[in-house]
């Protein structure tokens, strides 16, 4: 095909967009429908995550020392625990800190505790930090083999509930955007189906007139991807606009009460170059492929 031809046939599918304003108005209105609602899915699934993943963090285990090593061995440990990848910061305590947060713990009978100082009963040990719950065994097991460590607590219920939250939450996600992937396929292509239908008989005298079948389908292969880029840029907008509102709102109104789950949400422009590499994609190849499917059938006079 020579490059003339193909620039008028671009410039023909951009015009079609225009010349068939109701019918591209549909396709673009389904289109940034189905969008909105599938990055809504992903942004919840991946706030859900981020929140999890926080709570994850927040699981401490306390490995405690050996009374037999020395005080200034014991300080050195912290490189060794920092030394495991599952292991994101480590915390001493000594002895007399020990001591002084069982005071705080105990509060009035906390005079209880007076004259240990000089015969200090309770262990040193570190609080550690870790990343992952799903291998906190395999965590637990490198602590304990580490030399000097006498006992390592851990909260092993915690980390089994929130790695199965976890994965449920990725599950449920991944589940939900590829239902509504489907979904928006069947409406828009079903949408552009009627586009088609609407212009059967502009497709039949191009036919009649000699036209081939790619002359004739290119347009529409164009039309439909212009329809799709659109949409996608819309939808992203929209989507970006109204999530980072959002966030706005509960930070102004909700901030103490939520402070929690604010501070972990995701930031939008911090994915959105993925989010609309993934819009663009979407829109364009459901765009192009309905059209160029739904064409098809009228070529054949």
């Amino acid at each position: 095909m020579k490059l003339s031809n193909f620039t008028y046939l671009i410039r023909q599918g951009a015009r079609n967009v225009l010349s068939n304003k109701l019918m591209s108005f549909a396709c673009i209105g389904v289109l940034v429908a189905c969008l909105l609602l599938i990055g809504g899915a992903a942004l919840f699934s991946l706030n859900v995550n981020s929140m999890v993943r926080y709570v994850e963090q927040q699981n401490q285990v306390v490995a405690f020392l050996s009374d037999d090593i020395r005080e200034d061995e014991a300080q050195a440990m912290g490189e060794a625990f920092l030394a495991l990848d599952n292991v994101l910061e480590v915390s001493y305590v000594s002895k007399e800190d020990a001591l002084e947060n069982q005071r705080r713990e105990m509060a009035e009978f906390a005079d209880l505790l007076d004259g240990l100082e000089d015969d200090n009963p309770l262990p040193r040990s570190y609080i550690i930090r870790i990343d992952d719950s799903a291998i906190l065994t395999k965590t637990v097991d490198e602590l304990r083999g580490i030399a000097g460590v006498n006992k390592v607590n851990a909260a092993t219920d915690v980390a089994k509930i929130l790695t199965g939250l976890k994965r449920g939450v990725s599950i449920a996600g991944t589940g939900i955007v590829l239902i509504l992937v489907a979904v928006s396929v069947v409406i828009i292509t079903n949408t552009i189906k009627l586009t088609v239908f609407s212009r059967r008989k502009e497709i039949n005298i191009m036919k009649y007139v000699g036209a081939t079948d790619t002359f004739i389908r290119l347009p529409f292969l164009v039309e439909g991807m212009f329809i799709g880029l659109l949409a996608a840029c819309l939808a992203f907008l929209l989507l970006g606009f109204g999530y980072t509102y959002l966030l706005k709102w509960i930070g102004e109104n909700y901030a103490a009460q939520l402070a929690v789950v604010y501070n972990n949400t995701i930031d939008f422009w911090d994915i959105a170059s993925y989010l609309f590499a993934s819009f663009a994609g979407l829109g364009i190849f459901i765009g192009a492929v309905g059209s160029g499917l739904f064409v098809r059938k009228y070529l054949k006079v």
